[in-house]
């Protein structure tokens, strides 16, 4: 499987500490979110889905999902990630010293960036037909390495590929079930 993003405009803060330290925190993903990847396909996280990356994955928080930006990573305890019911909630201690940091802190702090993000493999998912014609997947484990703060809600063209040929194939099978249908009724009739 293909390494999937999904981003989401969130409440993202940033907060001062009397020592100096600096933090950036809030929801990186939310539950039971419904999102449309394209026209007529969504996409949603269920409650569990980061049990297995939380406890296995050295997580990293970029700015914008560009790695020569690393904000802070879950080894270096500079990344603190934890589930509730409403999502995945996140704080990451920013160093002010280092400059993509310094940047990513203000730009979250002067309201500029609002959005987040996460990428992922999907592991376990849940497929679901709809009579309209729109197909939903549930992702109900995700291989997760990476959290992002991003300027630009909105799937990347590539990461979405792998869903559309999905979509093609079951539009395909869909089709070849109909014929199969009304041949069947013509040869009783």
């Amino acid at each position: 499987m293909e390494k999937r993003l999904m981003v989401f405009a969130s409440d993202l803060k940033t907060r001062d500490e009397e020592n100096g330290e600096a933090f950036i925190e809030g929801y990186f993903a939310v539950f039971n979110q419904e999102t449309e990847l394209w026209p007529g396909a969504f996409e949603e996280i269920a409650p569990g889905a980061f049990d297995k990356s939380l406890k296995e994955n050295d997580i990293m928080c970029l700015d914008n999902h560009d790695t020569r930006a690393v904000l802070g990573s879950t080894g270096s305890q500079t990344l603190e990630l934890k589930t509730d019911s409403h999502g995945l909630w996140g704080r990451v201690k920013v160093d002010l010293e280092d400059p993509f940091a310094k940047s990513a802190y203000r730009k979250v702090q002067t309201g500029k960036v609002r959005g987040c993000s996460f990428g992922f493999i999907p592991l376990k998912e849940e497929t679901e037909y709809r009579e309209d014609g729109t197909v939903k997947w549930v992702v109900t484990e995700a291989d997760t390495h990476e959290v992002s703060i991003t300027a630009f809600p909105a799937y990347s063209q590539t990461e979405v590929a792998a869903r559309k040929k999905d979509v093609a194939a079951i539009k395909k099978e869909k089709l070849e079930q109909r014929k199969a249908k009304l041949k069947e009724r013509l040869n009783n009739a």
